[in-house]
């Protein structure tokens, strides 16, 4: 399978990439058949877990290459990583502020964006995991964009690694969506549905981040930082803070560990 995926050009590689997490975003959702009552524990233990991966992820993956990157520059090696960090957290802060949607296991009056009560309870939790999977897809597009500009911190096995953790922390945001939606009486078809649609978005995502470093060389630490940046702003708002809500904050703990550990394993185990 692995030669079969190096074997491939890079754009193919980042559209297989994606289409792997956005598979398991899938096998998430489909969790749902599995199970007759919702266990609000195994969740929050999911969503723990799924936020110590992107932690990891966004160190070990994006922050770290991206001040090797910068190394050498007309200024120091922080200053784009960091404009990149923050501006990263900044287009989130704005997307969260404008885009309607509601937090797992949020009352509708918690609903958040421009005209969240006109848009329906499966709509608005569909556009909160799918406001994850943007700096997700984008993560794994400069990922592979800095593989495709020859650039010498950056690997196709890194890349690869990025997208495994990144796909395997997709399991819980697909059951973020369908398990709420199976409790409130949606279907189990439907609540899979709805599930896998909110990781539709990492390939589109993951595409215009790789077109925007492999053809603006310069952008790729900036791009990297970026990433990082918005993915630690939806850990910090939501991820953690929708772990710890129903009174499992040791068990969200232990499972944030948990996922830093795996990500930051396979991060330098095959990068």
């Amino acid at each position: 399978m692995f030669d079969f995926f190096f074997e491939l050009n890079t754009i193919q590689q980042v559209i297989v990439a994606t289409i792997f997490t956005w598979g398991m975003t899938a096998l998430g959702a489909a969790l749902v058949f599995t199970t007759k009552k919702f266990n609000q524990r195994y969740l929050d233990f999911m969503l723990g877990f799924a936020g110590g991966v992107m932690i990891a992820a966004s160190f070990w993956s994006l922050l770290s290459p991206a001040l090797e990157m910068a190394e050498g520059g007309r200024f120091p090696a922080w200053v784009p990583v960091a404009i990149g960090f923050l501006l990263g957290g900044m287009f989130l802060f704005l997307v969260d502020k404008l885009l309607p949607h509601l937090h797992p296991n949020a009352p509708m009056k918690h609903a958040e964006g421009i005209y969240p009560k006109k848009q329906k309870r499966s709509t608005l939790l569909v556009l909160a995991i799918t406001l994850h999977n943007i700096p997700e897809g984008l993560a794994i597009g400069v990922s592979f964009g800095a593989v495709a500009i020859g650039s010498p911190s950056a690997s196709l096995a890194g890349a690869l690694a990025l997208a495994i953790g990144i796909g395997i922390q997709n399991i819980p945001e697909g059951v973020a969506v369908s398990m709420p939606l199976y409790r409130d009486g949606m279907s189990k078809r439907d609540s899979f549905l709805f599930g896998q649609f909110s990781g539709m978005v990492e390939p589109i995502s993951a595409i215009i981040g790789f077109l925007a470093v492999a053809y603006i060389a310069p952008l790729l630490p900036f791009a990297l930082a970026f990433a990082a940046g918005a993915m630690i702003f939806v850990v910090a708002e939501e991820v953690i803070p929708s772990s710890q809500e129903n009174g499992n904050q040791d068990l969200a703990v232990i499972s944030l560990m948990i996922g830093f550990t795996i990500m930051m394993i396979l991060d330098v185990a095959l990068g």
